[in-house]
């Protein structure tokens, strides 16, 4: 097993219940009058299954997923569906994004879906040579076919920055399995176009999107999110103002136990903290390519590239978002984020990993 992967894993997430003690507190006691009912929900949903899952799933033959790709395929399409369904779906507004469970509990099927299209997309890729992958009928339009399902079912939800994090991952292991740069540029560039398309047809995704262009424009309207998280950031300065200690936190910025708790870390902990937990994530993708590099087994390999590109694109993604690199998305941060799916889920994906490191076929 490679202990260094599954050590990097292990302090990102205890760094992040730490930090999820300090940052949802005061929301906590706002709308539950309970401090610690974001960290009780991320232990109880979040923390115990996802270590049961990557006990179990390191233990299991990897290739037991590639057995049932095809039933994982099907599993990823009617979870997506479900959110459509009225009495189960459990979306506010008009998203459609979460489900409920027996009415006790509600969870997110994209958060789930990263991991079976990924099995199924390894799967199908590892059956492929190059030669399979680069055809056009056997290789490309099938690609296209299965991909367009996901990506559309997640634009009518809407969850464009979900939806995002699986066409790159997809793209990238694609590439890696031996795909043409003129199929994936191709794509890359229509997918550049449909987002465009996507912005101007929602009034609320061109408002943020000028937002990032120019932050300063609404500070107090569309811009205040990313103002807000900037302030958090800059007022942390090299060292933070200590832990516990935001200000920002405190009602200030918005989804401070979610999409932007880095920015209470930048408060808190500083710049060098930040730039440790991003450290974190670079050894994480050093550890992962490493075990995809010396895997022989073509379904490991491409699962492996596609579990890294998954947690280090869903990273800087919700990174770059709070230091205004790129617009707001409303994506996690891994192992970091409140989100009892998206810890479970991804820390279930780590669990593969480890069995590929292993060498448990």
């Amino acid at each position: 097993m490679d202990y260094p992967l599954l050590l990097a894993v292990g302090a990102t997430v205890l760094f992040g219940l730490i930090m999820l003690w300090s940052a949802s507190a005061p929301s906590g006691y706002d709308q539950f009058g309970d401090s610690y009912y974001f960290v009780k929900h991320q232990l109880i949903f979040g923390l115990i299954p996802g270590l049961a899952a990557l006990i179990l799933f390191s233990r299991i033959p990897y290739a037991f997923w590639r057995r049932h790709a095809w039933n994982l395929l099907i599993l990823s399409i009617v979870l997506l569906v479900l959110v459509f369904i009225p009495g189960i779906s459990a979306g506010i507004g008009s998203a459609h994004s979460w489900i409920t469970v027996g009415g006790v509990f509600s969870l997110q099927p994209a958060e789930i879906v990263k991991l079976t299209f990924l099995f199924y997309l390894a799967a199908w890729l590892g059956a492929r040579d190059e030669r399979g992958v680069r055809d056009v009928h056997g290789g490309f339009l099938p690609f296209l076919l299965m991909l367009g399902t996901i990506v559309t079912l997640l634009i009518l939800q809407p969850d464009i920055g979900t939806m995002t994090i699986i066409a790159a991952m997809s793209l990238i292991v694609y590439f890696v399995a031996g795909a043409p740069l003129t199929y994936v540029f191709g794509l890359i560039a229509a997918g550049a176009a449909g987002i465009a398309l996507l912005i101007t047809a929602a009034p609320y995704r061109a408002a943020r999107f000028t937002t990032f262009l120019n932050p300063e424009l609404d500070p107090q309207g569309i811009g205040y999110h990313i103002n807000q998280a900037l302030l958090a950031i800059g007022s942390g300065g090299l060292f933070g103002v200590g832990y516990g200690h935001s200000r920002q936190k405190f009602q200030y910025l918005p989804e401070v136990a979610g999409d932007s708790i880095f920015a209470v870390v930048g408060e808190e902990l500083g710049f060098l903290c930040s730039f440790a937990i991003i450290a974190l994530f670079l050894l994480i993708l050093w550890r992962l390519l490493a075990i995809a590099s010396r895997t022989g087994d073509r379904f490991g390999k491409y699962f492996t590239v596609g579990v890294a590109a998954w947690i280090i694109l869903q990273a800087f993604v919700n990174i770059g978002s709070m230091v205004a690199l790129m617009p707001i998305t409303g994506v996690p941060l891994p192992f970091i984020s409140y989100g009892g799916t998206s810890l479970a889920v991804s820390l279930a994906a780590v669990g593969v990993v480890l069995s590929v490191s292993r060498g448990n076929t």
